[in-house]
């Protein structure tokens, strides 16, 4: 699979992370939701709860791994953008809320695909 431009293989990491988590019974609630300078890339829905979903994609070879690219900043404006979305969408009282990351590799023609369920627990003080 060609891949030309990080826009592009932004947007295909981003719809193959929806088809996979769709393929897991979640249902996709929300794609790239902003709130000013702040975004998540996938807001879903589960029965276990509500999943902020980062999505990493890179080209092959590489020297990180995506899923190491969601460092302590890019966490905190992950849970930021979380904690605006939750206050102007109220949700059910007592449902779970979860911070997930997606990692997509593109290699020539093979695509792989990592889920980190849970991948940090907000530290709230």
């Amino acid at each position: 699979m060609k891949i030309r431009g990080r826009k592009a293989m932004g947007q295909k990491s981003e719809e193959l992370a929806c088809d996979f988590l769709l393929s897991r019974g979640q249902r996709i609630v929300e794609k790239n939701w902003r709130s000013g300078h702040l975004e998540v890339d996938i807001i879903s829905e589960a029965k276990d709860g509500l999943h902020f979903v980062e999505v990493k994609s890179l080209l092959s070879p590489m020297d990180i791994l995506p899923q190491d690219k969601v460092g302590a900043i890019k966490r905190h404006r992950i849970t930021d953008a979380a904690n605006d979305y939750i206050n102007s969408h109220p949700t059910p009282d007592g449902k779970e809320i979860f911070f997930d990351v997606i990692s997509v590799v593109f290699d020539k023609e093979k695509i792989s695909l990592k889920y980190f369920p849970q991948a940090w627990i907000p530290m709230h003080t």
